[in-house]
């Protein structure tokens, strides 16, 4: 027998459970499908376990996008103080790390349990482990073809699969794949919020500093970012990094500046008369390896009152404008989100509806908007989930 539902959600994520508990919430009949075995994995491992759910700082200018107002709309209609209204609401402890980034007290699995009962308690149907094999449009709707659970015919469908970010947790293109199927536009996926590569001589050069992290300020072209960058032994890593990642074309120069408050030359200027060496004197605005790694990278460790203009014009040059140019990125396997995604002119910016087919919506990472690192993406799920839900 064909199993009938008001709206079928494929995607048990974020931007799914939010969705199918609001469509529920409003009484509509709701089967939600997911291929992996397992809840909201993506929501399991953010945060370090604590899930980074959402950004009291929120506004569009923090997404991108072929269409940067887009977001505006789906933003101002459920807005992070609505998301922790829910979790005060159900007691679930919650606090600001830095940059207005929120995190639950405990665990991650306090937000996947929550969504998952509120689901529950609405009458949301969820089925695990379903492959979704075909979905065509039909009259009053669409029929979906599944390997395990037979044939199913629902008036809206929601996709809400994500992108390609971390396969080794299921991700998959999916919703690209469905899109294009029914003749939407796909801007171009990338790896966004990922760690960048360095080119085997670049990493010689800087194979001093592996290891070391510093507060900085990244920037490509106009687009700058101030938090802490890492070292390794592949290349760049660390917020700063992550965050500049996502403004990454290929052959981008990036410049870093590892003391983004302080002017080193001036420093050493007021200290010329000093006997102590450059290695001491940088532990004063470093770490001991970090200072250590700026001198032998420099080839220079002087006592302050023997440096020359030109080798304050080199550390100033290595400090504050460290500039390197990524031989690539690190991939989806290393991204925390996927740049691109279904083109917003396809869909309605209220209701995340596409235009062209009625009934067919797309909500949280598949879209053409992706965040900034620090629970922007989680809040873009959950708003674009609730625009979808109360449009069922």
């Amino acid at each position: 027998m064909i199993q009938k539902y008001d709206s079928v959600i494929i995607g048990a994520g974020a931007a799914g459970l939010m969705c199918a508990y609001i469509a529920g919430s409003r009484h509509k009949k709701v089967l939600l499908l997911d291929h992996s075995n397992k809840l909201a994995e993506k929501i399991r491992i953010s945060g370090g376990g604590r899930c980074n759910f959402t950004n009291i700082y929120t506004e569009p200018k923090c997404y991108i996008s072929a269409n940067p107002h887009f977001c505006i709309s789906a933003l101002s209609g459920y807005t992070p103080y609505h998301f922790t209204d829910l979790l005060d609401k159900y007691k679930i402890g919650y606090h600001e790390k830095t940059l207005g980034q929120l995190f639950c007290n405990d665990s991650s699995g306090d937000i996947i349990g929550l969504l998952d009962n509120l689901c529950k308690a609405n009458n949301v149907n969820r089925k695990m482990s379903i492959q979704v094999l075909n979905v065509t449009k039909i009259p009053n709707g669409f029929e979906i073809t599944t390997d395990n659970i037979g044939v199913i015919h629902a008036e809206t469908l929601v996709i809400a699969t994500g992108g390609l970010s971390i396969p080794q947790i299921g991700a998959s293109g999916f919703g690209y794949n469905l899109a294009r199927e029914f003749s939407l536009n796909v801007i171009k996926t990338e790896p966004a919020l990922v760690p960048l590569a360095l080119d085997p001589e670049q990493l010689q050069y800087f194979g001093p500093l592996s290891g070391s992290s510093f507060f900085s300020q990244t920037k490509i072209d106009k687009i700058t970012f101030m938090e802490n960058t890492l070292i390794t032994h592949r290349g760049l890593s660390g917020p700063a990094i992550l965050q500049i990642s996502s403004y990454y074309n290929s052959g981008s120069g990036l410049q870093i500046d590892m003391l983004p408050k302080q002017d080193i030359k001036q420093l050493i200027n007021e200290n010329r008369k000093s006997t102590k060496l450059l290695s001491n004197f940088l532990t004063l605005f470093f770490s001991q390896r970090i200072a250590s790694s700026i001198c032998q990278i420099l080839q220079v460790d002087k006592q302050l009152c023997q440096l020359s203009n030109k080798d304050i014009e080199l550390i100033n040059k290595l400090i504050h404008n460290f500039t390197v140019t990524p031989s690539g990125t690190l991939g989806y396997k290393k991204a925390e989100v996927t740049k691109g995604g279904v083109d917003t002119k396809e869909l309605s910016s209220k209701s995340m509806e596409c235009r062209k087919i009625d009934g067919l919506f797309f909500i949280g990472e598949v879209v053409d908007v992706t965040g900034w690192l620090g629970g922007y993406n989680f809040q873009w799920a959950w708003a674009s989930a609730v625009a979808t839900g109360n449009s069922l």
